[in-house]
């Protein structure tokens, strides 16, 4: 459940039925997707998504510390360049990026220039240091961060039909309701058929959830960073255990609800990270290399310090649920390096 934009989450390509004016009825789920979510009046142009879920920005701010050490991994690995960059895709409010600053030692933050990317407004009250666009900055050079990003980028959903080929699913804005529409064609055909296939013989009530569009949009955002390290991460899936009926769903309120493309909620799909280019990991490990561990403090310090062994508590329970199994420690990492000095950062340090 990320929280922007169209090239910041870069814009989609369009999708398959009627070209833009006013809507019709039924539309195919990434075009109705396009207009709910970021259309005039779309959910994310309007709506804080802090008040309608959490991600691991929200649950704790050892989150954006561990980024800012990985800032700070891309910074030595780029000879502590004169000025660097940190670029916020899909950026929220900006605490990410507010974060990332108030924990960088204050020599770094110096020759830093952080990019929030967004569609809605800016916020009241960010730091005044975070540029806020709608574009990700073309030739940057550090690390950009997309944290739940991709699961909001619309795509196209597919089903099998009797004839063999699959075809795109229409929804009806207003109620949600779901109906064949087309054929797949082209690259969504050539996509589907290499990373979610669903054969003649496959069951009546399969779907597939096509990614093309997420690709496009990672290798657009990563293809503006002239030297440093692109990281996405999100819930996903890989082509072992696509998920048979998909996962494209609704949130409001916090709360997951049937998803109806009418602008009143989030709509989001886990991605299939393993047809995106990069090296994957899960942010379980991807936080112990960067130095979040769980573990309880010892107990020693309790009869020491009493204060202190509290303090300690707190942090390590806020790292188990960022590390957690069968939670967010599941989340998957996407690392695609711009350069090869850039391409193993997410190794434990030595």
């Amino acid at each position: 459940m990320s929280s922007a934009t169209g090239s910041g989450r870069p814009e989609p390509a369009p999708g398959p039925g009627p070209a833009r004016g006013r809507a019709p009825e039924w539309l195919p789920w990434q075009e109705a997707m396009e207009r709910a979510l970021y259309g005039p009046g779309g959910f994310f142009r309007r709506e804080r998504p802090a008040d309608h879920f959490r991600t691991s920005v929200h649950a704790s701010p050892l989150f954006a510390g561990a980024v800012a050490r990985l800032l700070g991994r891309v910074d030595t690995a780029l000879g502590h360049p004169s000025r660097l960059d940190f670029v916020d895709m899909a950026a929220g409010a900006g605490e990410l990026a507010a974060g990332v600053l108030a924990t960088l030692p204050p020599a770094l933050a110096a020759r830093l220039r952080v990019h929030a990317v967004e569609r809605a407004a800016r916020p009241a009250g960010l730091d005044a240091r975070v540029a806020w666009r709608a574009e990700p900055p073309e030739g940057a050079r550090g690390l950009l961060f997309a944290n739940e990003w991709l699961d909001n980028v619309p795509l196209p959903v597919a089903v099998p039909s009797p004839g063999g080929r699959p075809r795109y699913v229409e929804v009806r804005r207003a109620d949600g309701a779901e109906r064949p529409g087309a054929e797949v064609t082209d690259e969504d055909a050539r996509w589907l058929e290499r990373w979610w296939p669903l054969g003649a013989d496959a069951p009546a009530d399969r779907r597939a959830e096509i990614g093309r569009t997420r690709a496009d949009a990672w290798r657009g955002a990563a293809g503006t960073l002239a030297a440093g390290l692109a990281v996405a991460v999100d819930y996903g899936h890989l082509a072992a255990a696509r998920p048979p009926l998909g996962t494209l769903t609704g949130y409001r309120d916090g709360r997951q609800a049937v998803p109806v493309p009418d602008g009143s909620m989030d709509l989001t799909a886990h991605v299939a990270m393993d047809a995106l280019p990069g090296t994957l990991t899960t942010q379980r490990a991807a936080l112990h290399a960067l130095g979040v561990h769980g573990g309880r403090p010892p107990l020693a310090l309790a009869a020491r310090d009493a204060s202190a062994y509290l303090r300690a508590l707190a942090t390590a329970t806020e790292a188990a649920e960022l590390t957690a199994t069968g939670g967010l420690g599941d989340f998957l990492w996407l690392a695609t390096p711009a350069g090869p000095a850039c391409a193993a950062l997410l190794d434990p340090a030595p």
